[in-house]
């Protein structure tokens, strides 16, 4: 055998000595991440902004002037600290010394301009969101910045806070954490603040500080993690729940986020069945969202026939259909009823196209909405979420915060789906009031119109669930969804 074979087969035993004398407890490599999606979108993460994926990649390179920790609370990100004066109108922040992946300092003219241009992105996105309040981001010097607002947002900084919202250059973010793409994953070290250790030399990093990342899908994710190969499975939703009670992983890995936004069917098919007012209303009666309980167990996840999960800033409580407190039988009589006039006056019901996402979740989803449907006389079959002929289409996105706008905004015509151009009016007229309680006003007409539109088919909440081994402290079920990589760290037993 040559020398150099020789010595690698060696090295190669004595490798797998190692990790035989080993437990799992005794691991101290860095922490090993799979997080459901593709690696398009840890490659690209700008251009698929609201997968798991490229918000994981974003939050953990790029982040933004404040974050959300692992409690879902506001932590300073690239700014160290700040004032709201103005009477909410103005936020101050002072940024902390970084530098971009060259080497070069950070400065608030560079930030300023960035900031503007992810402002100006989400809003293309969502053009009735409430950054159409920022008027402008102004540098004061080279390490402090002013956003300036047209009208106060007393949850302004939440929307700061989205993964979406990333600072980051043609080479990447300011941390906390760099990345270098090895193979099919990739390898995160944290930034060394080399202010904190002026005069002195540079501390070596511990292995455990850094990460390894890669996407993939979700039976991939689980097996990996129930053979001990990584340590947390991020991005799971309810299309890949059923995997979960197959694989065998422990239940005390399993960790389900309590979040609010909206997990419901739109409307974005244009047609004359549709376009029928009590058609639309009696697709969404038909629904036995109880049934959603008994094919999904979920400890405290919550069905609903409402658009708002709560009050939050609306003058009253949330609107509710028309239909609603009516006995399941009832709900089927009035729909059926509604379908059958429409048959009558216009002939044959179409076959509705609905749009899922792929996973056995999804499927059993599609099986219990088709056969409420079958019983109202209303044909339906499953068709990839991506498919722009839609009649129906899966919404599942946490609300990125806690305001009516959000929800109304997630369903006004900018977003193509079968909308209140009125209740657009009312949103943009709240979006510029002149008072508290105008506003207030405002997006309640709003809401109301939205839910009397009946073009989206409130479900449930939104599912997210993770896997975590018990080796990682810091890691916490999230009301926001987010779990920063730089709040973990492992176990010492």
């Amino acid at each position: 055998m040559p020398a150099r074979n020789t010595l690698t087969f060696l090295f190669s035993l004595a490798v797998v000595a190692m990790l035989g004398s080993c437990s799992r407890d005794e691991q101290v490599g860095p922490v090993i991440v799979s997080v459901i999606g593709t690696d398009k979108q840890l490659a690209e993460p700008l251009k698929s902004v609201m997968s798991p994926a490229s918000k994981l990649i974003l939050e953990a390179t790029a982040q933004g002037i404040v974050a959300f920790d692992e409690s879902g609370q506001i932590v300073p990100a690239l700014a160290q600290r700040w004032i709201v004066e103005d009477e909410g109108r103005s936020y101050i922040f002072r940024l902390r010394r970084a530098r971009w992946p060259d080497g070069s300092h950070i400065t608030a003219p560079e930030v300023a301009r960035l900031l503007e241009a992810r402002i100006k992105s989400n809003l293309a996105l969502d053009p009735l969101g409430d950054l159409e309040v920022v008027r402008e981001v102004v540098p004061m010097t080279g390490e402090v910045i002013e956003i300036r607002l047209s009208a106060a947002r007393p949850y302004f900084l939440q929307m700061l806070a989205q993964p979406q919202m990333a600072i980051t250059g043609p080479d990447g973010g300011t941390g906390p954490y760099r990345k270098q793409k090895r193979a099919n994953t990739y390898f995160l070290r944290p930034v060394d603040d080399p202010m904190a250790h002026a005069g002195e030399d540079m501390p070596e990093i511990p292995a455990w500080h850094n990460r390894v990342v890669r996407a993939e899908r979700a039976a991939k994710a689980i097996s990996r993690f129930k053979l001990g190969l990584s340590q947390l499975v991020l991005g799971g939703r309810l299309a890949d729940l059923p995997l979960l009670s197959k694989s065998g992983v422990d239940n005390s890995s399993v960790h389900i986020d309590p979040v609010q936004g909206l997990l419901g069917l739109a409307v974005t098919g244009r047609s004359a069945f549709l376009d029928d007012d009590p058609i639309r209303e009696a697709l969404s009666a038909a629904i036995e969202r109880e049934r959603l309980l008994a094919n999904f167990a979920i400890g405290g996840w919550g069905i609903t026939d409402m658009l708002m999960p709560q009050q939050l800033d609306l003058p009253r409580p949330p609107s509710a259909p028309r239909w609603h407190g009516l006995s399941i039988s009832e709900r089927r009589n009035f729909a059926a009823n509604a379908v059958n006039q429409w048959r009558s006056a216009n002939g044959a019901v179409p076959v509705l196209r609905i749009a899922l996402p792929e996973g056995a979740g999804a499927r059993i989803l599609f099986q219990l909405i088709s056969s409420d449907l079958r019983r109202i006389g209303v044909p339906s079959r499953q068709v990839p979420i991506d498919d722009d002929e839609a009649d129906l289409r899966l919404i599942d996105e946490v609300a990125a915060y806690d305001s009516a706008a959000w929800y109304l905004g997630r369903l006004s015509c900018a977003r193509k789906v079968h909308c209140s151009e009125a209740a657009d009016v009312k949103l943009s007229e709240a979006a510029i009031a002149p008072t508290e309680d105008a506003r207030f006003a405002l997006l309640a007409d709003a809401e109301a119109l939205v839910v009397a539109h009946a073009g989206y088919i409130p479900l449930a909440a939104p599912v997210r669930w993770s896997l975590a081994t018990r080796l990682l402290n810091g890691f916490t079920s999230s009301p926001r969804a987010r779990h920063p990589l730089n709040h973990l760290f492992r176990a010492t037993n």
